[in-house]
């Protein structure tokens, strides 16, 4: 497991401030693992397509990465994420789909209770 102060060290490198808001939450509220996938290098994060969402039993999902538009989904899903890729958003809000950031997911439960963290995906 990284350390709060290794977490903190990586996040001097982040230029995105609000990347930086939501390690930090995360590690305040002793979500470390969370905290160390966000703090690692952006392209070691997830990718993750909507074809692979629509397969996971999970209805509320944290995807610390991207989340991207290729294939359909067919169900609703309360989805966190970095960020998403127009198409994805336009078809996720088409279905119905709650979207936010990490950041607003984490100030509304901060505990994560009931959400799924992907991980290694």
């Amino acid at each position: 497991m990284i350390s709060k102060t290794k977490i903190s060290k990586r996040t001097i490198k982040k230029t995105n401030p609000e990347l930086v808001k939501t390690i930090n939450l995360a590690k305040k509220n002793n979500h470390l693992g969370l905290a160390k996938i966000l703090a690692g290098p952006t392209r070691q994060q997830i990718k993750i397509n909507l074809t692979e969402l629509n397969e996971l039993n999970e209805k509320n999902i944290i995807v610390p990465g991207k989340v991207l538009g290729s294939g359909e989904i067919k169900k609703k899903l309360n989805i966190s994420a970095l960020s998403f890729s127009e198409q994805a958003e336009e078809k996720l809000k088409k279905q119905g789909c709650d979207i936010k950031t990490i950041l607003r997911e984490l100030e509304n439960n901060p505990k994560l209770t009931g959400v799924k963290i992907l991980q290694n995906y």
